[in-house]
């Protein structure tokens, strides 16, 4: 399990280096194989083990080619899937269309999502962590389904 989030840099060439603390795990359990792809919903990639991301390809193969919202789902998740493998130094390169659509600079934030990670330009964290908070009190937070069972 991935969890916590860590701000690292990017170099020019568009390699980031894992945080240590998950290196070990992800070559061991998952021979250093990732894949990385775009979020539909947010301005950030989302990088899954590879045998994480086999999970999700096999839902996006159940979704429909006739519905056009589940085809662009398709598209767009399957189109940007790209295979990174760790280098020696624990290092992962990001292809330029990757971090275009994530507007991914120096300052990166690499954050644990349980069965993958999620990869912010910086700034768009901070703005994104502060409106998740705020909605953490509001109303319609409390109101939400969801969470009217979780028990933290």
């Amino acid at each position: 399990m991935f969890r916590g989030a860590s701000a690292i840099s990017l170099d020019s060439k568009g390699r980031f280096a894992i945080p240590t603390r998950y290196r070990a795990g992800l070559l061991e359990q998952h021979q250093g194989s990732l894949v990385c792809t775009v979020d539909i919903r947010q301005p950030c990639l989302l990088l899954y083990p590879l045998h994480e991301w086999e999970v999700v390809e096999q839902k996006l193969l159940a979704l429909s080619n006739f519905d056009p919202m589940q085809r662009r789902i398709q598209r767009v998740m399957q189109g940007f899937a790209t295979e990174c493998e760790m280098d020696n130094a624990g290092r992962i390169l990001l292809s330029p269309t990757l971090r275009q659509h994530a507007q991914l600079e120096h300052s990166i934030m690499f954050v644990g999502q349980l069965n993958k990670f999620e990869i912010w330009q910086e700034k768009q964290w901070q703005i994104q962590i502060a409106e998740d908070l705020a909605l953490g009190s509001s109303a319609e937070m409390l109101d939400c389904d969801a969470l009217k069972n979780l028990s933290l």
